[in-house]
């Protein structure tokens, strides 16, 4: 097999045509997505086996990214997919009870484990010594603990720069983010120089103190669940400081501005190695109504001045924010996930893993919009053949 996407492409020049504007797929590295599907453990009795182990989990895979939101639209898509070439050298499909029983008994901790260090990779060489930034936020899979299932609640890792899913971490149901934070970030690797971006949640001491220990910095929202620390913060004399960065937004019959004002942060604030404090002012507009909002968004970071300017403060704080619309919004909407019936087993969390995978690739390829890159892969099936090497 190929160690580039060129060789495969041109074996199907109608298909290589069909890339989406803007996406490229030649720097996705066919093999070594294949080799880190392959380290997953076969949850199958040996048995009976008809199917590479392998080769089922590309083919959720490839039906994933091209939009399968069930497991009937997966089994959809490998039967449509057969017609035009052989997915296993019997000349068989796997059935959908088949596709049903793999996706329920995979390990989901040891998938991501795969699935994210292998886009971890791939997103670590596009920062090309840049600063990495990662997003930290969880969501639940709603769907997930309907008809008496386990609720399954899920924290991501979600890289600022390609938008790719680096990390994710399940979350009991009897707990919340907070005791999984190291947990997570342990699973990122080298951290010396990144920067974590997190909501309140994570406005702890402890989590300051621990990416301090390994050489990164923090970004973090401020808000009531640390009030004292906020009231520390919001008492500081921002109406003397100058507004130092203005971004205005406009979409959805509304207009946000944003100013951002900075100042050092003295050490009777009481964070751990904090350096700086953020005053974002969010000013809305309703063109339709007429109505304006305003609101004060307080943030702290061990990033000193000489490292982080206000603009590029601005830039990780609503980075961060975008994980909802990038990440969450996806797996919601597109994927239609809070209302999907896939929960028997692992089904649920493996099923989110896999969402996070498609996404990646497509990110990785230059995806600006994942419904639009999805409709364009179910149109021409040999794209997510070639880019898994079936």
């Amino acid at each position: 097999m190929p160690s580039s996407l060129t060789q495969p492409l041109n074996r199907y020049p109608s298909e290589a045509m069909s890339v989406s504007p803007g996406q490229d797929f030649t720097g996705i590295d066919v093999i070594s997505l294949r080799d880190a599907l392959a380290e997953i453990p076969d949850p199958r009795a040996k048995r009976g086996v008809r199917y590479s182990f392998v080769e089922l989990l590309l083919i959720i895979v490839c039906a994933v990214f091209s939009g399968a939101r069930t497991l009937t639209m997966i089994t959809e898509w490998a039967h449509d997919a057969a017609v035009r070439t052989p997915l296993f050298a019997s000349g068989l499909v796997p059935s959908l009870s088949t596709i049903h029983r793999v996706i329920a008994n995979i390990d989901p901790v040891v998938l991501d484990d795969a699935i994210n260090g292998w886009v971890r990779a791939r997103a670590s060489e596009r920062a090309k010594g840049g600063t990495r930034v990662i997003a930290i936020d969880g969501k639940e899979v709603r769907g997930a603990k309907n008809g008496g299932s386990k609720r399954v609640f899920l924290m991501a890792a979600l890289d600022h720069a390609t938008g790719t899913v680096v990390g994710q971490e399940s979350i009991g149901e009897k707990t919340n983010e907070i005791p999984h934070f190291k947990s997570l970030m342990g699973k990122l690797g080298d951290l010396d120089g990144v920067v974590v971006t997190a909501d309140a949640l994570h406005t702890q001491r402890e989590h300051g103190e621990y990416l301090h220990k390994n050489g990164a910095h923090y970004v973090l929202t401020v808000k009531n669940n640390q009030r004292a620390l906020r009231d520390r913060i919001s008492s500081q004399t921002w109406s003397t400081r100058p507004v130092e960065q203005v971004c205005r937004e406009k979409g959805h019959g509304r207009t946000t501005t944003w100013e951002a004002t900075t100042q050092p942060a003295q050490e009777w604030i009481g964070f751990p190695h904090a350096k700086q404090t953020i005053r974002l002012t969010r000013d809305g507009y309703d063109h339709k109504t007429g109505a304006t909002t305003r609101e004060h968004v307080f943030v702290i970071t061990s990033l000193p001045a000489e490292k982080a300017s206000p603009e590029q403060l601005a830039d990780y704080i609503r980075g961060h924010w975008g994980i909802e619309n990038r990440l969450h919004w996806v797996r919601d909407v597109t994927f239609d996930e809070d209302r999907s019936q896939v929960r028997a087993g692992n089904a649920a969390h493996v099923m989110a893993s896999v969402r996070n995978l498609a996404i990646s690739i497509h990110r990785l390829a230059g995806a600006a919009n994942i419904a639009k890159a999805l409709r364009n892969a179910a149109r021409h099936p040999n794209i997510a053949r070639q880019l898994t090497g079936l």
